[in-house]
C-alpha cells in the first residue's frame, strides 16, 4: 500500500526533552568525539552539546510520524536516505527543548517513495536551536525497467581534497550509539534481524555515521568550536560496518550568507561513497 498523500502538511504534537549533562557527554562518547567543549565545565561560555546532539530531542518526533497508522508506512521497507540539519544556536545542559515534526512532501519514485519530515526544535527562552529535513525512502518493487528509469545524480570532479581524515568506527559502535541516541532499531544491534532484513549483519546507524563526519567539519574546518557548524546535509548512499575505516573527504565550495562552504563524501576500505552530496556550512 503506497504512503497516503493525505497526511502531507499534517503537524504532530511537539516533545519536549530536558537536556541533562550526562546526555550531552553520553551523546559525544558515542561517536568517539572528546571534544573539550562537550567535557571541560571551565573553558569559556561553558559546555554545550555536539551539533548532532538534536537527533536525540527530535528522534520520539520522527517516530511518531512514522507510527501513524494511515500513514500506512512500512517500517520494513523504511531506510534513512538523506538528513540536512541547522545548527542556528547551540543546545546547553539544562535546556529544556520542544521539537515538532511536520510532514513536507510524499513523492512518488520508479524505486519506491520518499517522505521528508521537517522537525523544528527550540529551547526554553524560545531560541530556535535546530531545523532538521529527515528525509525517507520507501522500497519499492525493485525490477530492471524501474531502476533503470530512475535518473542517477552525477557527481562533480572536484579534484583533490583540501582535507582527507580516516575514521575507525569500533566493534561495539552501534550499541553506544543507539543507548545514547535513543534510535534502537534492531538492525543496529542484533544480527540475526539485520540479516533477515536483507542485511550482511549489523550496519552503523546513518545518523552515527554523520556524526563522525561532523567531528571532521568541526576539529578541521572550526577550529575545534562547535557552535561554528551552522549546517551539515547528507545523503546515505552505502551502509557502513562496524569495525570499518571511513575516510571524508573535503573541498571547499564557496560562500553563502557570510558563511564557508564546503562539500564533502565519506568512502568506506573498498573506495564506494557510504555518504555523498555532503555540505558543511561555517560561520567566521
Amino acid at each position: 500500500m503506497p504512503l497516503n498523500k493525505a497526511c502531507v502538511g499534517r503537524e504532530f504534537p511537539p516533545i519536549t526533552t530536558n537536556v541533562t549533562l550526562d546526555a550531552i557527554q553520553n551523546y559525544a562518547r558515542a561517536y568517539n568525539d572528546d571534544n573539550p567543549a562537550f567535557f571541560d565545565q571551565s573553558r569559556p561560555g561553558g559546555i554545550v552539546a555536539p551539533p548532532m546532539f538534536g537527533v536525540t530531542v527530535s528522534w520520539d518526533a520522527v517516530m511518531k510520524v512514522a507510527m501513524v497508522p494511515d500513514l500506512h508506512a512500512d517500517l520494513l521497507r523504511l531506510v534513512h536516505g538523506e538528513q540536512d540539519m541547522e545548527f542556528p544556536n547551540p543546545i546547553r545542559p539544562g535546556d529544556v527543548v520542544t521539537a515538532a515534526a511536520k510532514i513536507i512532501s510524499i513523492e512518488t519514485k520508479a524505486t519506491g517513495e520518499t517522505m521528508t519530515v521537517e522537525l523544528n526544535a527550540a529551547n526554553q527562552k524560545g531560541q530556535p536551536v535546530q531545523k532538521t529535513l529527515f528525509i525517507a525512502f520507501i522500497r519499492g518493487a525493485r525490477n530492471r525497467e524501474a531502476a533503470s528509469s530512475e535518473p542517477r545524480a552525477i557527481e562533480p570532479d572536484r579534484g583533490e581534497p583540501i582535507f582527507s581524515v580516516a575514521q575507525t568506527i569500533d566493534k561495539d559502535q552501534t550499541y553506544r550509539y543507539a543507548e545514547a541516541s535513543g534510535d534502537r532499531n534492531p538492525i543496529h544491534v542484533d544480527e540475526n534481524i539485520a540479516k533477515m532484513a536483507g542485511l550482511p549483519g549489523i550496519i552503523v546507524h546513518g545518523l552515527c555515521t554523520m556524526a563522525f563526519t561532523s567531528k571532521v567539519a568541526i576539529d578541521n574546518l572550526c577550529a575545534g568550536d562547535p557552535t561554528r557548524l551552522k549546517r551539515l546535509r547528507v545523503r546515505f548512499s552505502r551502509p557502513v560496518l562496524p569495525g570499518q575505516t571511513i575516510t571524508t573527504k573535503i573541498w571547499a565550495d564557496g560562500d553563502k550568507d557570510g558563511r564557508k562552504v564546503f562539500a564533502y563524501e565519506t568512502f568506506n576500505p573498498d573506495g564506494h561513497a557510504v555518504i555523498k552530496g555532503g555540505i558543511a556550512e561555517v560561520a567566521p
